[in-house]
């Protein structure tokens, strides 16, 4: 049985000043995917993927050099689309992120909407699965609300942001089984 690893970019340094897409993994994020190193799944890795963001390409390539693997890159694993606002200030992104979750088939202030976030996510993760090989477990490296999204559509149920990872900074995983996506389990800290 493969399983899918679906594992959210750890904590960033955050710095309105550089595009958001380009965010690098902070120290407290790359210690955290260097102990996630030590949990007994990562041994059964045989592919690991990316979204093409700076933070997750990052986490991807800690996680791949130690399994002497390559990143593969897929386009549709990134985050939802907010260049119309760029950076938001906290309290403010929060708001707009509710706003998001909570009227799927709408732009909100500009954003991608969620339910073509949505689409272009389960598409982006298909695509993963067919090119992983058929031997060893998957792990997809990409962000929280791509994986609160992509977590709705595995548990078949409406957009909602109540399937977004716990805590604050990301670093988080949820499993699922290649053959027929069912979920094995929820959100969890990656390091657990």
């Amino acid at each position: 049985m493969t399983i899918v690893h679906f594992i959210t970019h750890p904590e960033v340094t955050i710095d309105p000043a550089i595009p958001v897409p380009d965010w690098r993994l902070s120290n407290r994020g790359l210690d955290r995917m260097r102990r996630l190193l030590d949990r007994p799944w990562v041994e059964a890795i045989a592919a690991v993927f990316s979204s093409a963001e700076r933070k997750a390409g990052d986490a991807a390539a800690i996680l791949a050099g130690h399994r002497g693997l390559p990143v593969t890159v897929i386009d549709g694993l990134g985050e939802n689309d907010r260049f119309a606002t760029g950076y938001l200030p906290r309290a403010e992104f929060e708001v707009v992120a509710d706003a998001f979750f909570a009227r799927p088939q709408e732009s909100v202030r500009g954003w991608e909407r969620a339910i073509d976030a949505q689409a272009r996510i389960v598409t982006a993760v298909e695509r993963a699965i067919a090119l992983a090989p058929s031997e060893g477990d998957v792990a997809i490296l990409s962000h929280g609300g791509v994986g609160a999204l992509l977590l709705c559509h595995l548990s078949g149920v409406p957009i909602s942001r109540a399937a977004d990872q716990p805590g604050e900074g990301g670093g988080n995983v949820f499993t699922f089984e290649a053959a027929t996506r069912r979920l094995l389990s929820g959100w969890r800290r990656m390091e657990a």
